[in-house]
């Protein structure tokens, strides 16, 4: 056996390796970083995406990193988190936007950075601001909006990479939905989500009862109708749930009983192998991000 081969040989070069990579991303996260705290100091406390990149400048993004771009871009949102500990809200944003922009093809960055400004950054500006009980609730309505539109223009850039996912469509849904309790701007996004190929089944359960919670029982009575005849009579798709609610807005409505609806008589289908991607359980009105 060569001493080159020799396990303990092959184990220190591995080792070596690993730390020659590490070494590597930290000297090649130094002239990502630095511009972008050069911008934060010049005293823009809200970056946009447009100055970050005016920072770093398309050539060092595209020429320096190369291949390097996902890794890290894995590495930085591993100090996103360490700065969202500190609740370092600038620094938070501008690094969100570093990852994103770094590598844009993995939705996991754009729908948790945009959990983090939406609904996490609002809570921290108001206690820097004295606290709930302190600060007006005008005041906290106004961060709120603040801290959405962030989101908002985060998500947008996301669409621009995934025009076609359900989940970022169904994230400006919840915000509006949880943050900004805004009924009807929710109930339109949680529409175009369903609309999606991938999207989940309770996307368009929610969406009629948004229109519910605004008194548009009318259209969602025939919302919920056509979506009872349009739905595979699988579990998931949770047919008994929509009829309930059919029954519920016939009372409410007082439709004659020869006039309401009878659905058709079919055999419930195999579930499919797997429930759909992110087929949960409607959520309560609560924010929080996962990490």
């Amino acid at each position: 056996m060569s001493v080159l081969q020799h396990p303990l040989i092959l184990r220190f070069s591995r080792i070596l390796t690993i730390l020659l990579i590490l070494l590597l991303l930290g000297v090649l996260t130094r002239p990502i970083e630095a511009p972008a705290w050069k911008v934060v100091k010049a005293g823009q406390p809200e970056m946009n995406l447009e100055a970050i990149e005016g920072a770093l400048g398309q050539g060092l993004v595209v020429g320096v990193l190369g291949g390097f771009r996902a890794i890290l871009a894995d590495f930085l949102w591993i100090r996103t988190n360490t700065i969202w500990e500190r609740r370092d809200r600038v620094k938070l944003d501008a690094m969100v936007r570093l990852v994103t922009t770094l590598d844009p093809r993995p939705e996991f960055f754009w729908i948790n950075g945009s959990r983090m400004i939406a609904y996490d950054v609002p809570n921290w500006r108001i206690r820097e601001e004295g606290g709930y009980d302190a600060v007006p609730e005008v005041r906290q309505q106004t961060i709120d909006y603040e801290q959405a539109q962030q989101a908002f223009e985060l998500l947008d850039e996301a669409l621009e990479f995934h025009p076609d996912r359900a989940k970022l469509y169904l994230e400006k849904g919840q915000i509006y939905l949880n943050r900004l309790k805004d009924d009807a701007n929710a109930a339109e996004w949680f529409l175009t989500a369903s609309k999606q190929a991938d999207a989940p089944y309770y996307a368009a359960r929610i969406y009629a009862e948004l229109l519910r919670k605004q008194g548009k029982n009318t259209e969602a009575y025939a919302y919920l109708k056509e979506l009872h005849r349009e739905l595979p009579n699988v579990p998931y798709a949770q047919k008994g749930i929509i009829l309930e609610r059919i029954r519920e807005l016939e009372d409410a409505l007082k439709v004659p009983f020869w006039e309401r609806f009878q659905p058709a008589v079919e055999p419930m289908l195999e579930a499919p192998r797997s429930a759909p991607a992110f087929d949960v359980p409607e959520p309560h009105d609560h924010a929080g991000h996962t990490h």
